[in-house]
C-alpha cells in the first residue's frame, strides 16, 4: 500500500498528465514550476553541499541530540506542549484571518455559507422568500418553494452560527484549525513512537501554509478535517485498547461513540469527505467484531450509534429544506448533475474519467507548491518514505485506505476545488506531514550513512527557509490583494456618507442583471447558464423586458428564449466593458437599451452577493435592475434612494450615489 501510494504520488504529483489529454483541464504553469524546481532544488542541493563540507572540517557545527531533546521536552510537557502549539498556530490563523483575508468571506461559498448560519443562528431553518427574488438571489442561494436557504449541507452553517451567535464569525476557522493541531497532536503520541518524528510531523502540519491560509478562512473544509481528526484520534483509542488492560471493557464503547459521532458532524459538512474516512474505520471496526470478543462488538454497534446522530439531524434538515431527507440543497438547486460520477456537470463540459484524472494530477501538483511552499516538490519527503517503507502498522494501512478513497472520490467528483490552494485535498494535509517527517528516520532505519542523512536534512530545512522568505511572502501577498472588491465594506462606506435606513440599488454586471432575472422567471441555474452562452445579450434583454411586462411565465420565456437560442448566429464577446462574458451578434444593430447597459458597464459596477451579509444602521441593500426597481421601492415608501457602485480600477473604493426617484422614473419610461 505505501509503494502504491508513492506511485500516485510519483505519477500524478509531478508528471503533467493533464497536459497530455486533450481538451478538458490543463496546467499551463506547469513549465514555469519545473524551472523554479529546477533552480530551487540546484541552490538547495548547493546549500547542503556546502553545509556538509562545513560540518565535515568542523563537526561541532552540527548540533547533535538538539532535536531529540527538543523532543523529548515536548513528550514530557504533553498536554500542555500540545496546547501551546495549537494555541500558537491558532494565533497565526487569527492573524491571517485579519491581515490577509480582512477577517471577511471572500469567496461565494463562504458567503453563502455565512448567510446559512446567519439563518440557523436567528433560530430558523430557511429564510421565507421574498416576492421578488431576483433583487437578492446569489449563485449557490436558493429560492424555492417559498423558502431560501444555502445549497450546502447544514453542517458548516452550524460551524459558524456559533461564531454568529458570539460575534467572532472570522474566528470559527482559526478556533477549529487550532483544535485539530491539538487533536493531531495527541493522536501523534498514541501513533508515532518516535518523538522526534512526531513532533516534526506536529509543526509542519500546525504551520504548514496550506494549512494555515485554509484555516484563516471560513471555508468549511477546515471544521471538516478538524471533525474528521477528532475521528480517527478516538478511532485509534478504539483500536489500541486490549480485553488486557484494565477498564478498556468501557474505555472502548466511549471512544466508539465519539468517533461515530465525530464522523457523523463531518458528514453533515461534507459527506464525501466523512465517507472516504468513515469506509474503511467501519471495515476495520467490524473484523475486529468478528475475529474478538464482546468489546469489539459493543465497539462496532457504539461506533454506529454515534454516527447516527448527527445523520438523522441532517436527513431532518434536508426533509425540512428540500421536502426530501436524501436531497442536498445543491441537488435540488442544479439537479443530479451535481452529484459523483460521470456525467454531464451543471456548467462546462460532461465530467468523464478522463477529466477526473485531471483533477486528480491538478490537485497532487498544486500540493507540491502550496502544501509547504517551497521551491523544490513539497512531497518528495513524503514520496521517498512510502517507497522506502513497507507499513506494518493497521492504523497506517486505515490511513493510506482512507486517503485513497478522498482521492478516487474526487476522481469521480466534476468540480476543481482550486481556491486557496487544492482545498479539497485539506484531509491528506495531517498525514502528507506525518510521513514527510517520517523520511529522515527511513532513511536511518535503512543504516543510510550519516553524511547523507544530514545532507537529505539540511535540503529539507533550506527549502523550508527558502520558500518562507522568498516564496511565501509572494503567496501571502497574492491572498491579500486578490479579488479586491471582496475586501470592500458597504456598510462601512455607508457610514463614511452619512446613508442610515436607505434602500441602496447595487450596480451589478449587465451579465448579472440577465442571469437573476432568468431565474426569477423559473429558469434553472443550469439553463439559465446555458441560455446566457448561447444567446445575444441584447436579445436576451429584450425577451425578458417583454416576459416580465406582460405577466409571462417560466413556459412562456423558456419557450422563446430557447427559439432564439436555437438559430445560428455568429456571437462574438464585446470588448471594453468590462465584463468579458457578454457577447452579440456580430453586425446587427444594438438596441438604445442595450448601448445604455454597456455604457453602464463600462462606468464600472460590483458584486452583490457580499452584501447578502450588508445591512448596518437599517440599510437595505439590493440588486438594482432599473425599471423593475419600482417593483421593490413601492413595500419601502418615504426611504431614501442611493445608487452604490464602483469605477472599473481595482482599487476604486465604493462609492454611494443619491437617486433622484423622479428623474429615475422618467428615464425608466424612456430607455426600459
Amino acid at each position: 500500500m505505501a509503494r502504491l501510494a508513492a506511485f500516485i504520488l510519483v505519477v500524478f504529483g509531478l508528471l503533467p498528465i493533464a497536459n497530455w489529454i486533450a481538451g478538458g483541464h490543463d496546467a499551463p504553469w506547469y513549465g514555469a514550476r519545473l524551472r523554479l524546481w529546477a533552480i530551487g532544488g540546484a541552490v538547495v542541493v548547493a546549500i547542503a553541499l556546502g553545509v556538509g563540507l562545513a560540518v565535515r572540517q568542523r563537526p561541532t557545527l552540527w548540533p547533535v541530540g538538539l532535536w531529540a531533546r527538543l523532543a523529548m521536552r515536548w513528550h514530557a510537557a504533553n498536554r500542555r506542549a500540545d496546547g501551546m502549539i495549537a494555541l500558537i498556530a491558532g494565533g497565526l490563523y487569527a492573524i491571517i484571518s485579519r491581515v490577509i483575508f480582512s477577517a471577511k468571506p471572500l469567496l461565494t461559498d463562504e458567503i453563502i455559507l455565512l448567510v446559512q448560519a446567519r439563518i440557523f443562528a436567528s433560530g430558523r431553518l430557511w429564510s421565507p422568500a421574498p416576492p421578488y427574488p431576483e433583487f437578492t438571489s446569489a449563485m449557490h442561494l436558493l429560492d424555492w418553494n417559498g423558502k431560501v436557504y444555502g445549497q450546502f449541507p447544514p453542517g458548516g452553517p452550524a460551524m459558524l452560527a456559533i461564531g454568529t451567535l458570539l460575534h467572532i464569525e472570522w474566528l470559527v476557522g482559526p478556533i477549529a484549525g487550532a483544535l485539530g493541531v491539538y487533536a493531531f497532536a495527541r493522536l501523534l503520541r498514541m501513533v508515532e513512537r518516535r518523538d522526534g518524528v512526531a513532533l516534526a510531523a506536529l509543526l509542519l502540519f500546525a504551520f504548514a501554509p496550506f494549512t494555515a491560509f485554509l484555516s484563516g478562512s471560513m471555508m468549511n473544509h477546515v471544521t471538516t478535517s478538524t471533525w474528521l481528526l477528532v475521528a480517527v484520534l478516538a478511532l485509534a483509542h478504539t483500536t489500541r485498547a486490549s480485553d488486557a488492560v484494565p477498564g478498556v471493557a468501557h474505555a472502548v464503547p466511549r471512544a466508539a461513540f465519539l468517533m461515530g459521532l465525530c464522523l457523523g458532524i463531518a458528514a453533515s459538512i461534507r459527506p464525501l469527505d466523512a465517507a472516504a474516512f468513515a469506509l474503511p474505520a467501519a471495515a476495520w471496526l467490524l473484523v475486529r467484531a468478528m475475529r474478538g470478543g464482546a468489546p469489539h462488538v459493543r465497539a462496532l454497534c457504539w461506533s454506529g450509534v454515534g454516527i447516527a446522530i448527527p445523520i438523522a439531524a441532517l436527513l431532518a434538515v434536508n426533509a425540512a429544506q428540500s421536502g426530501h431527507p436524501f436531497e442536498f440543497g445543491y441537488i435540488t438547486m442544479w439537479g443530479k448533475s451535481h452529484a459523483l460520477g460521470f456525467h454531464e456537470a451543471p456548467w462546462g463540459p460532461p465530467h468523464t474519467p478522463a477529466r477526473g484524472l485531471e483533477l486528480v494530477n491538478l490537485y497532487l501538483l498544486r500540493l507540491q507548491l502550496n502544501f509547504l511552499e517551497t521551491p523544490v516538490p513539497a512531497l518528495l519527503f513524503a514520496t521517498a518514505a512510502l517507497a522506502l517503507t513497507r507499513i506494518r502498522s493497521g492504523f497506517d494501512r486505515y490511513v493510506l485506505m482512507a486517503c485513497g478513497l478522498l482521492l478516487l472520490g474526487y476522481f469521480a467528483y466534476w468540480h476543481d476545488g482550486f481556491l486557496i490552494g487544492p482545498r479539497f485535498m485539506l484531509p491528506l494535509a495531517p498525514w502528507l506531514a506525518l510521513w514527510t517527517a517520517r523520511f529522515p528516520a527511513t532513511l536511518e532505519a535503512r543504516h543510510v550513512s550519516l553524511t547523507t542523512q544530514r545532507m537529505v536534512l539540511t535540503c529539507g530545512i533550506t527549502s523550508l527557509v527558502l520558500g518562507g522568505l522568498i516564496l511565501l511572502p509572494l503567496r501571502a501577498n497574492q491572498y491579500r490583494n486578490g479579488m479586491p472588491v471582496m475586501h470592500l465594506d458597504a456598510d462601512v462606506a455607508a457610514d463614511a456618507a452619512g446613508v442610515t435606513n436607505a434602500v441602496v440599488l447595487v450596480r451589478e454586471s449587465w451579465t448579472a442583471q440577465l442571469v437573476v432575472r432568468m431565474w426569477a422567471l423559473g429558469a434553472s441555474r443550469v439553463e439559465s447558464q446555458g441560455l446566457f452562452a448561447r444567446m445575444d445579450a441584447c436579445d436576451l434583454d429584450q425577451l425578458l423586458t417583454r416576459i416580465e411586462r406582460d405577466g409571462g411565465d417560466s413556459a412562456s420565456f423558456l419557450g422563446a428564449a430557447r427559439a432564439i437560442a436555437a438559430t445560428s448566429r455568429r456571437l462574438v464577446r464585446v470588448r471594453g466593458v468590462g465584463d468579458s462574458t457578454v457577447h452579440l451578434t456580430a453586425g446587427a444593430p444594438i438596441a438604445e437599451v442595450c448601448l445604455r447597459r454597456i455604457r453602464e458597464n463600462q462606468a464600472g459596477f460590483t458584486l452583490f452577493t457580499p452584501l447578502l451579509l450588508a445591512g448596518r444602521s437599517g440599510n437595505l441593500f439590493v440588486r438594482d435592475l432599473h425599471a423593475r426597481d419600482s417593483l421593490l421601492l413601492q413595500a419601502h415608501p418615504g426611504k431614501p434612494v442611493y445608487l452604490l457602485l464602483k469605477d472599473t480600477t481595482a482599487t476604486a473604493p465604493l462609492r454611494l450615489l443619491p437617486v433622484r426617484m423622479d428623474s429615475a422614473l422618467a428615464e425608466w419610461r424612456t430607455v426600459d
